[in-house]
């Protein structure tokens, strides 16, 4: 584990912190590698059924680390393809977790901190909060995260904000789609915990594999195959376990197993 993350574990619910508030927990490739592992052993934990992604101090990530930026423009480009795709790695990690993901926004959310926010399944932050694709002003593209981004707010306010590299505000975050919700600061926590209380309420498998099933469905061009493949899914859902219990629970009017 990073020296700049912390974890930490409330029954079922995992935060993970980016922990470089000095910093605005900007990265560095510590930090990605650091977080990229973590990731990985939370969606390997059967205890874990949900994950809070925060930043520590004002800012949830201001982007790349200057000093990282620095050593980056003076390497090969070789070294560069090597790095971006570390990043790459973390992003998809994210993104494809097999647990349900909230983004915890408040201050700066720049760069690769908007890739994390899009890589979340919910995504709720302070009025207050800042969000920017600045990479144009440096002669860059947010190239790596695009496909996360691009997925959040779509094709034609993308084209709009990695080319200003304009900064918005959390109004503006919430209209094209990259926000589930806007909170006052006071209320940021309270919001984060009532999405928890819903996502515990849902069957495990159920709330880990909607990511997946959105995915593919989205991603789905043969319109006979994604019926039998979604019909498939769901006629195996209800002879599971998890289905048994659900729809008896509902049938029962009792609990279900997984919300005692």
């Amino acid at each position: 584990m990073s020296a700049n993350l912390t974890v930490a574990r409330e029954g079922a619910v995992a935060r993970l912190r980016l922990d470089r508030p000095a910093l605005h927990n900007a990265f560095d490739d510590a930090l990605i590698a650091g977080l990229t592992d973590a990731l990985q052993a939370l969606g390997r934990d059967p205890g874990v059924r949900a994950v809070v992604l925060e930043g520590a101090g004002a800012s949830f990530s201001a982007g790349a680390d200057l000093n990282w930026m620095r050593g980056m423009a003076a390497a090969s480009e070789d070294t560069n393809r090597e790095d971006s795709l570390r990043l790459a790695r973390l992003m998809r990690t994210l993104d494809e977790l097999p647990k349900p993901t909230i983004a915890r926004v408040q201050g700066a959310a720049f760069g690769g901190g908007v890739g994390l926010v899009a890589c979340c399944d919910i995504a709720i932050a302070a009025q207050e909060a800042k969000f920017g694709l600045t990479e144009s002003r440096l002669g860059l593209l947010p190239a790596v995260i695009s496909p996360y981004v691009i997925s959040a707010i779509g094709a034609r306010n993308a084209r709009r904000y990695f080319a200003t590299a304009e900064i918005f505000d959390a109004a503006e975050a919430l209209r094209i789609g990259l926000l589930h919700q806007v909170v006052p600061a006071d209320g940021l926590d309270a919001a984060v915990d009532r999405q928890l209380a819903l996502l515990l309420k849902a069957a495990p498998f159920a709330a880990s594999d909607a990511k997946r099933l959105v995915r593919e469905t989205a991603a789905a061009t043969d319109r006979d195959r994604l019926d039998q493949d979604n019909a498939a899914l769901i006629a195996a859902l209800r002879v599971s376990p998890e289905g048994q219990e659900g729809l008896g629970a509902f049938l029962d009017k009792r609990p279900a197993s997984w919300m005692e």
